[in-house]
């Protein structure tokens, strides 16, 4: 049995002052996935850099310092690690780990956010076909897949507080969305919705303004997406929204691998 987790921790060394070391070790996950790390491993302390007992991978930006990236924690080393799919227009911003433990592939990814401007919009959308075509040729090459990150899209309503006033929202467009469908059709499942499927007002994100978290009016846009083949051994999907240290706070599973 094994526990994955994926969490936008929005700047590690922000997330590290707030206590996520301790916390890496107290909840013991065997994979952890961040995203938005927003730093270069050099400018970490040795503790968070190669923390004791785990294998540590980073892929920080290369196009903008302080912006983006991602990283990986594991208890088991991955037979290989890939920073990104080979792409580089999307691979450059550091926002995807693809670690390969054989019985099945991991992904933790940052996807694009689309609300600045028509064009990273565009680049988000972009960023979600090429990613979606890359894990369906792994699908039919007959690997087992578990992709996770922060994807900046509610699915459906039931997902966000308030999806009246966000339907014109990037987020909850239906572009966005109608990219998840896709994911679904090709024979992925959100873990989180396998297990609970009409659970309301659970959420990753919240926004800093407003008191929004402690209002709960949030938005569930990070994941764990696992391919069809690995349903029979998921045994548990959860929100662990009082775990604080970023606006988001992690997702994960537990399955039988």
């Amino acid at each position: 049995m094994k526990t994955l987790i994926s969490w936008n921790i929005n700047g590690i060394r922000a997330a590290t002052k707030k206590g996520f070391l301790d916390w890496l070790y107290e909840y013991n996950a065997d994979i952890v996935g961040v995203q938005e790390i927003k730093a270069e491993p050099h400018q970490l302390e040795s503790l968070i850099r190669n923390p004791q007992d785990r294998f540590t991978y980073w892929n920080p930006s290369r196009t903008k310092k302080g912006y983006s990236g991602t990283a990986l924690f594991s208890k088991v080393e991955p037979k290989v690690v890939d920073l990104g799919w080979g792409e580089e227009v999307f691979d450059q911003e550091g926002r995807t780990i693809m670690a390969d433990y054989g019985d099945f592939v991991f992904f933790t990814i940052y996807f694009p956010n689309g609300d600045s401007s028509p064009e990273r919009l565009q680049y988000k959308l972009d960023f979600y076909d090429s990613f979606l075509e890359y894990i369906i040729k792994l699908k039919k090459e007959g690997r087992s897949i578990i992709f996770s990150g922060d994807v900046n899209t509610a699915h459906t309503e039931i997902d966000l507080a308030r999806p009246k006033e966000n339907k014109n929202s990037s987020g909850f467009l239906p572009i966005e969305r109608a990219w998840i469908d896709k994911v679904v059709a090709a024979g992925f499942v959100d873990s989180f919705r396998a297990i609970n499927p009409d659970t309301i007002d659970k959420y990753s994100w919240w926004s800093y303004r407003g008191g929004a978290r402690d209002r709960n009016v949030g938005w569930r846009i990070d994941y764990v997406f696992i391919s069809e083949d690995l349903v029979p051994k998921l045994k548990d999907a959860f929100i662990l929204a009082d775990v604080h240290g970023s606006d988001h706070c992690p997702v994960g599973i537990t399955i039988d691998l």
